[in-house]
């Protein structure tokens, strides 16, 4: 097992979207001992803090309809810098959220070090709805989409100008919710996507061999996994603000991430859309927690 030299970051954002709480996730994730777990696989941890995000007692929304456009920017440029840090110093990056849009600075970061970075995108939506497409107007439905270029300028040229990210490098895994112009898009741009189809049909074993096979053949020179907490299905992680049933289980989420760890693919990583206010005593945040373990080595032997 690798022993790695791990920053964590906290990004208490619950603005990409209207249901409030998930700001509180990285407190959850660190009440549930994701530190003490990380240490414990003999890895070195140091805890960055939060990224600063100023305080909305009104939601607003701008011309084209986005939700907290100019809080949810400044935020995830934040995140950017310091995840761009963080790579620089050669430690590897933990991102605890907070809501889905933080991906947007996540990626803005990491695609200064990276020239085709890979994405899995554990999640059972897409998020890759624009201001065009998006029924909500919610940026935390937006990230993906708007990391490869496409969206709200002001979101597209966050930290540095244009697309963070190639299309043809990005799998999503778990998907079970998707928005017609999503769907076009996926089409266009050649998105590879697992749904709850194929992982029905396969299992989640082949899934993440497909996944690592799709990457070797690219020659990824990373991979970065965002990991939604609705990915799974809501029996086992209730505190997400859009739950789908019909998900991910708790053991194929166990097992897609020790097959990640076998790999030793993953170069960054984020947990988001943790809500303890629709939690069940902090279910979700042991959920994200036991995931991490998993993630960076833990065995049952």
């Amino acid at each position: 097992m690798r022993e790695l030299d791990i920053s964590l970051i906290g990004v208490p954002v619950d603005l990409g979207q209207s249901r409030r709480g998930v700001d509180m996730g990285p407190s959850a994730i660190r009440y549930a001992g994701a530190i003490e777990r990380l240490k414990a696989l003999g890895h070195h941890v140091t805890d960055e803090g939060n990224i600063s995000v100023s305080p909305v007692h009104n939601l607003s929304c701008n011309e084209a309809g986005l939700k907290n456009l100019t809080e949810v920017t400044e935020a995830t440029e934040e995140l950017a810098a310091t995840v761009s840090a963080i790579v620089k110093n050669k430690k590897f990056p933990l991102v605890l959220g907070g809501d889905h849009s933080i991906a947007i600075g996540t990626l803005a970061g990491l695609a200064e070090h990276y020239t085709n970075l890979g994405v899995i995108w554990y999640d059972a939506h897409a998020d890759m709805n624009t201001s065009e497409t998006s029924p909500s107007g919610n940026i935390h439905g937006m990230p993906l989409a708007v990391s490869m270029g496409l969206g709200h300028e002001q979101l597209v040229n966050v930290h540095n100008k244009g697309a963070k990210i190639n299309p043809e490098n990005v799998v999503i895994i778990g998907a079970r919710s998707v928005d017609p112009g999503e769907r076009q898009l996926i089409k266009e741009k050649g998105i590879k996507v697992f749904t709850m189809h194929e992982i029905d049909c396969y299992g989640m074993s082949a899934v993440i061999q497909q996944t690592l096979n799709y990457f070797a053949s690219r020659q990824v020179d990373g991979v970065h996994l965002s990991l939604d907490l609705d990915g799974l299905d809501p029996l086992y992680t209730p505190g997400v603000g859009t739950p789908v049933p019909g998900g991910i289980t708790y053991r194929e989420s166990h097992l897609a991430m020790e097959l990640l760890e076998d790999a030793n693919v993953i170069t960054s990583a984020e947990f988001v859309e943790v809500n303890p206010i629709l939690d069940e005593y902090n279910k979700t945040a042991d959920v994200a927690v036991g995931l991490m373990g998993s993630l960076f080595g833990e065995k049952l032997l």
